[in-house]
């Protein structure tokens, strides 16, 4: 008897025909099959949607929303408000992910039930080179303080320079996270919509402000291709606002989130000095 899925992969997609049969080829291929696929088709106007719409049968739980285009903030949107699943994730219509990537968000999870996000390792792929690339050597497991994973999670560049230098195996995307979609309800999370990057830092650093416990292993089982026609790979002036706009609303969340944590532990330790001298008297 198969139990019901407890993770939904949602694939936002737009326009991206020629990548698509590769991204869906490696997801119907899961060692842990049961999960479910969400696709928002963010107003296609190639054969996106007609490839997407082949590949029903591939997937035990299979599901395709078409709309208008509305741009990857408001796609995303949509599908978070279309999930029933416990655990939740992303994956981008041109990316692709090795046989082991639906089973670690689940294992995660149940691994470690006091993390509230979970995230895997990366590969970086490109056009003009063999073979994957790992994102970082840095060999990065365990569950993590918040000042640690904000380091971790946090890029202050966003993307007006291909920062590898500052690499880490967790940095601030979706596509290798794990989200419980409970967090995200009782708090009405979503992602902003009018920046041009850096709302999936955003959505992140709000997410880990409200919740305890990050649980990361460095393993790379996400591949990240690098199109040179990519959003992030083509500078545009709206890039500059927006990063400062973007760097902003992440360091207020990150110091405000961090001063609260810092007075919390101040009154754990207070309390515990008071009980202390109860004691000893």
């Amino acid at each position: 008897m198969i139990q019901q899925p407890e993770l939904t992969v949602i694939m936002p997609i737009y326009n991206v025909e020629k990548y698509l049969t590769r991204a869906l080829d490696h997801l119907a291929k899961q060692d842990d099959p049961n999960f479910k696929l969400l696709i928002v088709n963010d107003g296609s106007t190639d054969n996106t949607r007609k490839i997407a719409e082949s590949y029903r049968e591939r997937f035990r739980y299979f599901k395709i929303i078409n709309k208008h285009n509305g741009g990857l903030s408001d796609a995303r949107n949509v599908g978070i408000a279309n999930v029933d699943t416990p655990y939740f994730t992303f994956h981008d219509g041109d990316d692709w992910v090795d046989s082991g990537y639906t089973a670690f968000f689940v294992r995660a999870f149940h691994d470690h039930p006091d993390a509230a996000m979970v995230s895997c390792g990366f590969w970086l792929d490109y056009e003009n080179k063999q073979g994957s690339v790992p994102v970082t050597k840095k060999q990065v497991r365990g569950m993590k303080g918040k000042a640690r994973t904000y380091q971790l999670i946090s890029n202050p560049f966003g993307s007006l320079c291909d920062n590898h230098c500052l690499a880490t195996p967790v940095k601030g995307y979706t596509w290798n996270k794990g989200y419980k979609l409970s967090v995200v309800r009782q708090n009405h999370l979503h992602f902003m919509k009018d920046l041009a990057f850096m709302e999936d830092q955003i959505f992140n650093v709000q997410y880990l402000a409200l919740t305890e416990g990050f649980y990361c292993d460095s393993t790379p089982i996400y591949h990240y291709w690098q199109r040179k026609d990519s959003m992030v790979h083509h500078f545009n002036l709206k890039m500059i606002p927006d990063n400062f706009k973007a760097n902003y609303i992440v360091a207020k969340i990150i110091v405000r989130s961090l001063w609260q944590e810092h007075r919390k532990e101040n009154g754990s330790e207070q309390k515990l000095i008071e009980a202390s001298e109860r004691d000893q008297r």
